[in-house]
């Protein structure tokens, strides 16, 4: 799996980046929240929003391949245990179960919709 570096805007307009799972259905890139931190709160009130992720490989002078997806969010209520469940075998190993509570709460999902990318690789037009 690919960890995510989803950067949103403070209400001070500062920066927040909070790393994350990514999932995907479609043209969608999925954030789960169980909670309502403050980048769901962020979300909330200024849908823009940056995901950067690294990529294999390396360009030029030994500079990491990355994209960085420059996106528009929309929150939906509930489905964040099950895409969890979902994503976390690719990042925990075969078999686990996550979240690990019983009857966890319904959580939240951003889903991200890509307006541009950016970044650094063979890739890159």
């Amino acid at each position: 799996g690919v960890h995510g570096h989803l950067a949103t805007v403070n209400p001070d307009g500062s920066p927040q980046v909070t790393v994350v799972w990514l999932g995907r259905d479609g043209d969608e890139v999925l954030v789960a929240h169980m909670g309502a931190g403050q980048k769901m709160r962020n979300l909330g009130r200024d849908p823009r929003c940056t995901v950067s992720f690294e990529l294999p490989g390396t360009s030029g002078p030994g500079l990491a391949n990355y994209a960085v997806l420059h996106c528009t969010a929309a929150i939906t209520e509930g489905g964040a245990p099950e895409l969890l469940q979902e994503l976390a075998p690719r990042f925990m190993g075969p078999g686990v179960k996550f979240p690990p509570m019983d009857n966890p709460p319904a959580g939240r999902i951003a889903h991200l919709t890509v307006q541009r990318v950016t970044g650094n690789g063979p890739w890159v037009g």
